[in-house]
Formats: C-alpha cells, sequence, structure tokens
C-alpha cells in the first residue's frame, strides 16, 4: 500500500506549494506540496481499511517515517490517530522512534496528543510523562509539558505542575512556548488554576512563558 500512496502523491505533487511548505519548515524536509485536506483525501479509504483489521501495522509506519517527504510523517500520525483505540502504552517505545526521527515542531504537536489519549486509559503514562520531562532531549520534554492538552476537567494539575518544574531555567524556545502553551489551554477552563500558579512561580517563568500563559487571564 505504501508504494500506491507514494503514486498517488506524486500524481498530486505540486512543486511550486512543495517549495512553499519547506521554506515554511525552515527548509527541514522535502514535500510533495499537497495541501492538508487532498493528503488526506488521497488515504482516506485506506485508513478505513485499516481500522476494520483492528491492529496497527508498524512495519508500513516504520517505512513512511523513514521516507524524505513529510506528508509521509503526516501519514503516520493521521494512522495512529484513527487507530487510537488500538495504541497502547506498550507501543510508545516504537512511537518514541519517530519522536526521534526528523524532529520539528509539527510532528511533534501530533504526537503528543497521541501520547495524551493513551495516558487517559493507562496510569502508568504519568509515571512515564515525568521521566519524560527530565529528558536530554527537549522534544521528549515538550511532548510531556503538552500531553494533556484540551483535557479540561480531566487535566491532572499536580502532574502538570511538576512536568513545568522539571523544566524551569531552559532557555529553549519551544520549551518556554510549550509551558506558556499548557498553561494558556487550561486557563479556558480553570482560570483561577493558572493564576495561582503564575503567581507562585511567576519569578522562575520566562518572559515568554508568562505573555503565553496569561493570554486568557
Amino acid at each position: 500500500m505504501y508504494y500506491e500512496i507514494e503514486k498517488q502523491f506524486e500524481i498530486n505533487r505540486d512543486n511550486e506549494n512543495a517549495i512553499k511548505m519547506a521554506n515554511y519548515m525552515r527548509d527541514k524536509f522535502k514535500f510533495y506540496g499537497i495541501p492538508t485536506p487532498k493528503r488526506r483525501s488521497i488515504y482516506k479509504d485506506f485508513l478505513k481499511t485499516e481500522k476494520s483489521k483492528k491492529a496497527i501495522n508498524w512495519e508500513f509506519l516504520d517505512k513512511c517515517y523513514k521516507s524524505d517527504y513529510r506528508e509521509f510523517q503526516y501519514l503516520v500520525i493521521d494512522y495512529l490517530s484513527n487507530m487510537q483505540e488500538y495504541v497502547k502504552y506498550e507501543d510508545i517505545p516504537q512511537i518514541k522512534n519517530y519522536i526521534k526521527a526528523k524532529q520539528w515542531w509539527d510532528t511533534i504537536d501530533g504526537i503528543d496528543a497521541i501520547i495524551g489519549k493513551i495516558s487517559l486509559t493507562d496510569d502508568r503514562v504519568n509515571g512515564l510523562m515525568l521521566e519524560w520531562s527530565k529528558d536530554d532531549d527537549f522534544w521528549i520534554r515538550r511532548i510531556a509539558i503538552d500531553h494533556q492538552l484540551s483535557r479540561k476537567e480531566k487535566t491532572n494539575t499536580k502532574l502538570l505542575e511538576q512536568i513545568i518544574i522539571n523544566n524551569f531555567g531552559s532557555d529553549e524556545f519551544f520549551i518556554n512556548k510549550a509551558i506558556g502553551w499548557s498553561l494558556r489551554e487550561y486557563s479556558k477552563y480553570n482560570k483561577k488554576w493558572v493564576q495561582d500558579f503564575m503567581d507562585k512561580y511567576k519569578d522562575k517563568m520566562t518572559k515568554l512563558s508568562i505573555t503565553e500563559g496569561s493570554k486568557y487571564l
């Protein structure tokens, strides 16, 4: 199936748009230049068929992730999102291989939602996220910080607080942005908690995190 999708990607290639997409991602990756709605329509039926099998084809996903073209990494994220009910805690080491490869915010932010949904049904993820929040790889830490995004009343605030504390003192843009983003999203549900958090730790937070986190306060 990989080669059938590759063929369709080639047929729908838009070289002009590919240049724009690559530039937007700082020329880190090659693109076919296919807009998201069109890209997803190409493999929509394939994902339906895969879901009916109730099993994840890791061999296929590995092949996609090795592609030089970014659309194939997006396919992996769409595939796992589509198969979310079959993605288990035991699959996280395999997913971590994707996290460590071809790293940039677009795939990282797609994967953190997948990890986050696993944690809703398996408490073991909580401990793992605490470990990840201290990882040498800041992209791993970013996933730990943001894996509870948009969870509202299901947010584990004790976990969120400790993960953020573990990342104080970082000068990495993508970490400080993630801290602010996580607080901003939770403030939509619980402004008081976020305000109290920021009052308590404002001297340890960067200006970026404070600006992002206080957007809706």
